[in-house]
């Protein structure tokens, strides 16, 4: 019994960056995803404003943007790992449910509407070493577009105003950014708090991969007017140099342009719209894979969201 559970476990987690050499995800799934929601079950406000405008994406179009995001995956001989289906429900964000800092997988206490898609992914759980895995308690919010590392770095997005509550669109609370102060007291865990709003996608940083992300080893794209704080945008300022950040404009928050992914510190996946910001990458010598993923994005989220890392070499 003892050899079988050594043989089990196969998972050696790793990710300490957004940049290094991925070698194995948990990609979402946009198969089954059920029927197009009610106005009162929109989770933001972008899916929100497509579902009134009747522009809500269809699963058909899903289906082929994350298909394309998986064939990235294969010419890079990355292992892709994907949800068990859930019928009629939504798996698209795999982002959300969980992260792994170091060689720790961390369960994020999502909305409780989306526990199911964290039973969706047991199968890949139980592939790793049961005390590396942990869920913090209750009162700790926390979801991984929140979550950013950058080495000795954790980056973690919040929202620190007295309405928190209030907003479906604060997903990580204070308890969640020193839960993760408390787990890795070795890291610099730097918070920065966010601009939210229920009603307009456009003021709205659901998550820190909204308006800011690392690419390569010294570059990042940022989103300014997404900090509540200017001092919190200063500090991505100093610590990464002005003249390596791309500053994106309110319209291509909107369309998620800091949401990319990196395979690697010179390859990244895209979305084929961001025309200005795929010619500076590649100015900057990056391989930009292209996908579609515009449909997707409606729902607030984009390929970043939709990726979980597993191994970083």
């Amino acid at each position: 019994m003892e050899l079988f559970f050594i043989l089990k476990i196969m998972l050696k987690l790793n990710v300490k960056n957004e940049t290094s050499r991925l070698r194995a995800v948990v990609l979402g799934t946009a198969v089954s995803n059920g029927p197009t929601p009610e106005i009162e079950e929109a989770y933001d406000p972008k899916s929100l404003e497509h579902i009134k405008a009747g522009t809500y994406p269809i699963e058909a179009d899903m289906v082929v943007e994350m298909e394309a995001v998986a064939k990235v995956f294969d010419k890079y001989d990355v292992k892709v790992y994907r949800p068990e289906q859930i019928e009629d429900y939504n798996q698209i964000f795999a982002r959300d449910i969980a992260f792994v800092i170091d060689d720790i997988f961390i369960k994020a206490n999502i909305l409780p509407d989306r526990e199911k898609e964290l039973d969706a992914i047991q199968y890949v759980i139980d592939q790793i070493d049961p005390k590396k895995v942990v869920r913090p308690p209750e009162e700790v919010h926390i979801e991984g577009g929140d979550v950013m590392l950058w080495n000795d770095h954790i980056f973690i997005g919040t929202y620190k105003g007295s309405d928190y509550k209030d907003y479906i669109t604060a997903r990580t609370n204070i308890q969640g950014v020193n839960y993760i102060k408390e787990l890795f007291p070795h890291k610099i865990v730097k918070e920065f708090d966010l601009v939210k709003s229920r009603i307009e996608p456009r003021d709205n940083a659901l998550h820190l991969d909204c308006c800011f992300q690392p690419v390569g080893k010294d570059k990042g794209i940022i989103y300014k007017s997404g900090f509540r704080e200017e001092s919190d945008y200063m500090y991505l300022v100093n610590l990464f140099g002005k003249e390596n950040l791309f500053h994106i404009t309110r319209e291509e928050m909107y369309h998620m342009n800091s949401n990319i992914f990196s395979i690697s510190e010179d390859v990244v996946i895209s979305e084929q719209n961001f025309t200005r910001l795929n010619t500076w990458l590649r100015k900057n010598g990056f391989t930009v894979e292209e996908v579609p993923y515009a449909e997707i994005s409606k729902q607030e989220g984009l390929l970043r969201c939709s990726t979980m890392p597993l191994i970083r070499d």
